[in-house]
């Protein structure tokens, strides 16, 4: 696999086990702080507050708004594409599973578990109270939902866009990550043959360019 899409909740240990199986391939990383680097050069700098706050009803008849975050979205999903033509990359989050689920080298992962793990574990992590923890959960909940669902039209709790789900309460953080990695050293010719390969991707030349600087440079840094 060039690429491996992980979705997580917030407390499933999604972001640990995304940087294990890079770690483990010796892929690139993707993530939040990079995304927000490559659209920061294109001047996209409010992008994470934007996406990480939900629309009231009345903005979401802002018809300037709405067109903004159209434009927002539109360059995410030509980084993420960017970012997946250059390949060898484990991108987290930011709805790769979408912007890529039509190709045959790509393996789209979701990391979940129960509530309580998940509140449990950001207790530990954090060092907060359970009610804070709980509506820290519930937020990141919220949020993830109203992206996916408001600026890809699907259900968040769909299984049918992933290859693989997984519940981190029952399956450890070192199962799965080693699953993840064997999955990825299978050729590609040993799946869905009639689909293009992320190498078909069309990429803006200066946005390649910035894609792979930044990426080998942060890979200098690993």
């Amino acid at each position: 696999m060039s690429v491996i899409t992980i979705s997580r909740e917030f407390g499933s240990e999604g972001d640990a086990i995304a940087r294990k199986v890079a770690q483990a391939l010796d892929y690139h990383f993707v993530d939040q702080k990079f995304i927000g680097t490559i659209l920061t050069q294109y001047g996209y700098v409010e992008f994470d507050k934007e996406f990480s706050s939900l629309p009231t009803f009345w903005e979401r008849f802002d018809a300037q708004r709405e067109k903004q975050r159209d434009v927002m979205a539109n360059m995410l999903n030509q980084v993420i594409q960017a970012v997946a033509h250059h390949g060898h990359v484990v991108i987290l989050g930011r709805s790769g599973f979408e912007v890529l689920g039509g190709f045959a080298d790509v393996i789209h992962v979701r990391l979940q578990a129960p509530f309580p793990v998940r509140v449990g574990r950001v207790m530990e992590q954090q060092g907060l109270s359970f009610e804070q923890a709980e509506t820290a959960v519930k937020k990141s909940d919220k949020t993830r939902v109203a992206f996916v669902e408001e600026f890809y039209k699907i259900p968040w709790d769909s299984i049918h866009a992933f290859d693989m789900v997984l519940n981190t309460g029952k399956i450890s953080p070192d199962l799965a990550t080693n699953w993840l990695v064997d999955i990825a050293k299978v050729p590609v010719s040993s799946f869905e043959i009639d689909k293009p390969t992320t190498d078909s991707i069309v990429v803006d030349r200066i946005l390649a360019e910035t894609v792979s600087e930044v990426l080998n440079c942060d890979h200098a840094h690993r």
